[in-house]
């Protein structure tokens, strides 16, 4: 009896240090991304929490540069993922990440686009100056990466002066897709994952280069309060599991 009751304690007591350890372990890892993750990063959520149950993702999407500006204001933020690295670049000026916790995770590619039953001919930048065309939804530059990779293009091409009376400055990637595929614009710039999206709703009607990749930068904040489960969260994202869902819509490989 008295070995009985022993094994039972012990028995107890292991279950209890296995719970204690598991909850010690537990995190609510707030990410901020642009919005052209949004899709993505909610299936990679789901697919991380599957793997780390004692974790729980909380996503917030917006333009980069908004994202920054809520960083800046206070907004408790563990993980940070940009659509560009001049965004990233301004974080870390600020103290808000650190150079060594920063990686490259994904590229992109930035497109034009057209309603899907458009009557104009658009096959390039030139094409935006043709008088059939009156609005181009354009994510803000000031606060939109693809918004200042257009803009780049558009004056590389020395249309920008012309076009930009047409220009719809709007919120984000997201935001300019929607109007483009709602027929509220005649033509807009997003990433070619956003265009994906809605292949019924949009065409592609040019890949537009840029001067240097689309690459996209993803750090823990210097303020999170869960670094471990922020470092896991970009870990699992650079895993084979996590590049394979950023595959599945669109994303190219940064390696």
């Amino acid at each position: 009896m008295r070995f009985d009751y022993i094994r039972l304690t012990t028995i107890i007591t292991a279950i209890s240090l296995s719970v204690m350890s598991t909850a010690s372990l537990a995190a609510n890892i707030t990410v901020s991304a642009a919005a052209s993750l949004t899709n993505a990063f909610n299936d990679i959520a789901k697919a991380y929490q599957q793997q780390y149950p004692q974790d729980k993702v909380l996503l917030n999407f917006g333009a980069s540069g908004s994202l920054l500006q809520q960083m800046q204001n206070g907004a408790p933020v563990d993980v940070f993922a940009s659509a560009d690295q001049q965004t990233m670049d301004q974080a870390q000026t600020k103290n808000l990440v650190r150079a060594q916790d920063r990686i490259n995770f994904v590229n992109n590619s930035l497109v034009l686009i057209t309603p899907k039953k458009s009557n104009l001919n658009v096959r390039g930048l030139k094409d935006l100056q043709q008088p059939g065309i009156k609005h181009i939804a354009l994510g803000n530059p000031a606060f939109t990466p693809a918004g200042r990779y257009a803009q780049a293009a558009m004056e590389q091409a020395k249309v920008w002066s012309t076009v930009k009376p047409k220009i719809v400055n709007v919120n984000n990637v997201r935001q300019a897709l929607d109007y483009v595929a709602n027929q509220s614009a005649e033509a807009g710039f997003v990433f070619g994952t956003d265009a994906a999206i809605m292949p019924d709703k949009v065409s592609v009607a040019a890949t537009i280069p840029t001067s240097k990749p689309i690459s996209y930068p993803i750090a823990k904040t210097v303020a999170s309060k869960e670094p471990v489960a922020a470092s896991r969260f970009i870990n699992f994202i650079q895993s084979p599991k996590g590049q394979k869902i950023l595959k599945r819509y669109g994303f190219q490989s940064a390696r």
